[in-house]
């Protein structure tokens, strides 16, 4: 159900942005339906709005009142009408209601870059050339005159980040919370040197930090990029490894190779990119993507009881093993016996 405040707020919005749609006159909240839609990991609320039976923008309102859920609004804002001004893909805003933390979005549609993929549709490999240009340009475009002081969460993507919301986050949600496993002595000191060489070859870029299939929209075959209220400074390196391990596609490492070296030869068409850096940190920052998936999805399917994300743990699981065998990860022993022992006891609890 959506609240009446909210419904007016919105009718409200539309009338005095008339010049965006297609009428001139909405008088009464009779004349507009709403369609409540849901997230993915999101708890702020989508509601589509239609006119004349037609949709004509999508509104998103914070999941409550709370400061933290208003930050999350004012970044979201913020950062959409900086990349919208810099020419990233990305919705237009068309209003906004700063009391209660609502925004207008243009309407992309539904269909996602992951549809494609699941329907075997033609286009899928054009549209992944197309979403590593647009990834390129927004990183290094979206970076000039950008204002930490628009990020809700933090100003940018560092050390104490990967701690506590990506190893961290594996460690305590998946390792403890779900298979209840002990505490690993030294397992912490690995994951403290991981993000230190994650962190050697930082280039603060724009960081989207959850650049995957589900949240890059497909629409008259372009694409846009949606859910960027997370975006802040950080390496390039990270956002890649987002779309290239992403858990919903399961790439082989062959595709994953071919894309990853056409987005090295994007970002080396910037002057002021250094693709060897982007190269060498790479590796760091995949696994430290991967950890953070796997605390995501444990924690979304567990606590959360959104049973959407538990499929995808298993395939996370192993790409997580697969990614260590590298030689380069010779030095952390004790992260390559945990991801092993993770994967054998979650698999004998039949999940």
């Amino acid at each position: 159900m959506i609240p009446i405040e909210i419904q007016q707020a919105i009718v409200n919005l539309l009338e005095d942005k008339a010049d965006f749609f297609d009428w001139t006159d909405v008088t009464n909240i009779d004349e507009i339906d709403f369609q409540p839609l849901f997230g993915d990991g999101s708890s702020r609320k989508f509601i589509r709005v239609f006119s004349g039976g037609k949709p004509c923008c999508l509104a998103v309102a914070p999941a409550s009142s709370n400061e933290r859920d208003y930050a999350e609004f004012r970044s979201s804002l913020a950062i959409a009408r900086h990349l919208h001004g810099a020419g990233i893909p990305v919705p237009q805003v068309y209003a906004a209601d700063t009391g209660l933390g609502l925004i207008l979005f243009e309407d992309l549609g539904d269909t996602r870059l992951h549809d494609l993929v699941r329907n075997g549709d033609s286009r899928t490999k054009d549209m992944y050339s197309k979403v590593v240009e647009a990834l390129a340009h927004m990183q290094v475009v979206g970076a000039k005159q950008f204002d930490p002081v628009w990020c809700y969460d933090t100003e940018s993507y560092d050390r104490a980040v990967m701690l506590e919301r990506e190893s961290g986050y594996f460690y305590q949600s998946f390792w403890k919370e779900t298979l209840f496993g002990e505490d690993v002595d030294g397992l912490e000191e690995e994951f403290q040197q991981l993000a230190a060489l994650a962190m050697e070859y930082f280039e603060p870029l724009f960081l989207h930090r959850d650049f995957q299939s589900r949240n890059i929209m497909i629409k008259d075959d372009c694409v846009r990029i949606i859910d960027f209220q997370a975006g802040r400074q950080g390496p390039p390196g990270y956002d890649i490894a987002s779309l290239l391990i992403d858990p919903y596609v399961s790439f082989s490492q062959a595709q994953q190779d071919e894309l990853f070296d056409l987005y090295l030869e994007e970002m080396a068409s910037y002057s002021s990119i250094d693709a060897r850096r982007i190269r060498a940190s790479y590796p760091y920052l995949a696994i430290q993507r991967n950890l953070q998936i796997i605390g995501a999805f444990s924690y979304l399917s567990g606590q959360k009881r959104k049973s959407f994300f538990q499929p995808f743990l298993i395939p996370s699981l192993i790409m997580l093993q697969n990614r260590l065998s590298a030689p380069i990860f010779d030095v952390f022993p004790l992260l390559r016996k945990t991801a092993a022992e993770a994967f054998n006891r979650y698999r004998k609890q039949g999940r």
